[in-house]
Order: C-alpha cells, then structure tokens, then sequence
C-alpha cells in the first residue's frame, strides 16, 4: 500500500520506528535529568532565585517598562512596513519599467543589509542630521532599521503571494472589462492575502524578536536589555531572569500566530459561497434582457414579457429517451435505424428492401 509522498511503513518498518522514538524519549529525558541536577547543584533552582518574578517589583521596575518599549518599537515597525511593503511587491509587477526597476533596486539593497547594520546606520543619521534627543535616539533607529529591512522582505512576499495566483484569475477579470489596478484590487489581493498570511505572521514574529539587537547594541531599554540590571539587583540570578524574558517572548509571539490563525480561517470561511436559491416569483419580476420574446415559459412569460403569471404547477413526469434501436422496434416517433446499420451501409452499400 502506498500513499501520494511516500510508501506505507512495513511490519519492520513499524517496529523500527518505535524503537527509535523510545531511544530518543529516553535520551532526551537522560539530558533534562542531567540540566536539572546540573542547575540543582549550583543552586539555580533555589526558591531565592525565582522569589523575586513572584512579587510586582520587578515586574514593575524591569519587566513590564522593557515589554512596552519592545511592543512599542515592534508596534511601529508593523505599522509602516507592511503597507510599504505592499505598495513595493506591487510595484515590482508593475508593466512600465520606469516604476518596476527603481522598487526592485530598493527592494533588493534594503534586503542585503544585516537589520543590525541598518539600525546602526540610523542612529549615526539621527545623531548627526537630526534634533531628536539621545533618549528617544534608539527608538527612532531600531524602528527605522525594522522598517527598511522587513519592508523590503514583506514586497517579496507580497510579490511572491500575487504570483503564485493562476494566470487565468487576472485574465478572466480583464476578458469582463476591469482595469489593470481593478483586477488587482478586486481580484488578486484578496485571493492573495490568505495564501500570503502564514509567510507575513512569519515575518512580523521576525519583527518582535530583532527589537533585541537594539537593546544589544543601541542601548535601547527594550525587554531583553531588562535582564542585566535585574539579575545584578536580585544576586546575579541570571538564568531565571533569561528563563522568565523567554516565556514572555514565547508567549508575545504565540498570541501573534494564534491570532493570525484566527485571522485565517476566518478569511477562509468568509469565501466560501452560500448558495441561494430564488423563488419563481422574484425570477419572474425581472426585466426583459432579450432573451425570452413574447414567450411565457415557466414562469408565465415573465423573463420575456415582464409579467408574472400564476404559479406554475406541479411539473409532469418525464418521459424516458427512446434509442435507436427502441424506436425503431417499437415504432415511436420515427423509424430510425441504429447507428451499427448506418456504418455498416456506408461499408457495404444500402441493403435492399
């Protein structure tokens, strides 16, 4: 038995498979053991260490002022690269090279730089070139460098979401008359955007993650910058404070993605069809459009003549096709000869009567 993308496991193949999966539980528990004792025994694990994330001080001190610079600066960069980088894959479609060269230049550069790269090249232009202040400098540069890198990833999503469309979609809509900026306004980004979303959510998780390296580097007071200052006041508990601005990140980004799942299958079911059917009554209101004549048909002539007649009856029951050869031996309607005498008079001439 075999399936679409690969071969269905054997007896032997079964038994191999269970006997590696229980080589791996056993290895991996073999591993967290040895974690545990290890961090055990330098006393990491102590209630001391952990006591400190119970109580609201360092939520309030550390934790929560570096998650609302880090939603903050993330905020941002969502807000302006996304339509940047709509409007930038668009433009790389685009029929008239005088707008489809420049964006893939800016596309391409801008998605070559290292994001850290981009950041520090920001704060030097603000520090020289600008008036804003050394407090707010590291937040104007770290969503700066988000906004030029992810713009510029997000336009080959979008080009790429737009593309992977069939070729008929967009010729169908122009054989009815829409315009190149209709048909992709009406017909390819709203197709496009649910096949595109998992890459895009991808991509924002990016987003949150990388407000890190300005905390790093910048000495932006972002999450994860939190750690040292907080370790240093509760004695140098390190590892659960690292611990602890994990579970917030997984958790930051896992809301993302739930809610982006949410956000899809939600678009998914808006676009399913639901099929209505109309009464005779409000298919016999209708105007004329030049295809029923003078004729009533079945619902009183009220296609072709514009008035509605009385409701139709119950339909009478069908008649059964006759074939060939039913028509001919129980003298119907005509006295047809099946198809097998009419090739074989072709071959050999009629048969006389």
């Amino acid at each position: 038995m075999t399936s679409v993308l690969y071969d269905a496991q054997g007896p032997r193949a079964k038994r191999r498979n269970i006997l590696y999966s229980a080589l791996f539980l056993v290895a991996f528990a073999a591993l967290l053991w040895w974690v545990i004792t290890s961090l055990n025994d330098k006393d990491q694990l102590a209630w001391e260490k952990w006591k400190p994330f119970v109580h609201g001080e360092a939520w309030s001190t550390y934790l929560w002022p570096g998650l609302q610079n880090t939603l903050k600066a993330a905020a941002l960069s969502m807000v302006i690269a996304l339509p940047l980088g709509a409007f930038f894959g668009i433009a790389r479609l685009s029929d008239h090279a005088w707008i489809r060269i420049p964006a893939a230049a800016i596309v391409e550069f801008f998605r070559a730089i290292p994001v850290l790269v981009l950041m520090i090249f920001a704060d030097a232009a603000y520090s020289t070139y600008s008036n804003i202040s050394s407090d707010d400098r590291p937040l104007y540069a770290v969503f700066t460098g988000l906004v030029l890198y992810n713009s510029s990833v997000l336009a080959e999503i979008v080009r790429a979401g737009i593309l992977s469309l069939p070729k008929g979609q967009s010729e169908a809509a122009m054989a009815v008359g829409l315009r190149k900026n209709q048909v992709m306004r009406f017909i390819l980004l709203p197709q496009a955007v649910t096949a595109m979303l998992p890459a895009i959510v991808s991509q924002l998780v990016v987003i949150v993650k990388d407000t890190a390296l300005g905390g790093a580097v910048l000495t932006f007071p972002e999450l994860l910058a939190s750690v040292g200052p907080m370790s240093a006041y509760y004695g140098a508990n390190t590892i659960a404070s690292f611990t602890v601005v994990a579970l917030i990140y997984i958790a930051l980004n896992f809301s993302l993605t739930s809610f982006a799942s949410w956000l899809e299958g939600r678009l998914r079911r808006g676009k399913k069809s639901t099929g209505v059917v109309l009464a005779p009554a409000a298919v016999g209101g209708t105007e004329s459009t030049g295809a029923g004549g003078a004729g009533g048909g079945a619902v009183g002539g009220g296609v072709g003549g514009g008035r509605l007649g009385p409701p139709p009856g119950p339909a009478a029951p069908r008649r059964p096709r006759r074939g060939p050869v039913d028509r001919v031996r129980g003298g119907g309607l005509s006295q047809e000869r099946p198809p097998s005498w009419r090739v074989r008079d072709r071959v050999r001439g009629p048969r006389s009567r």
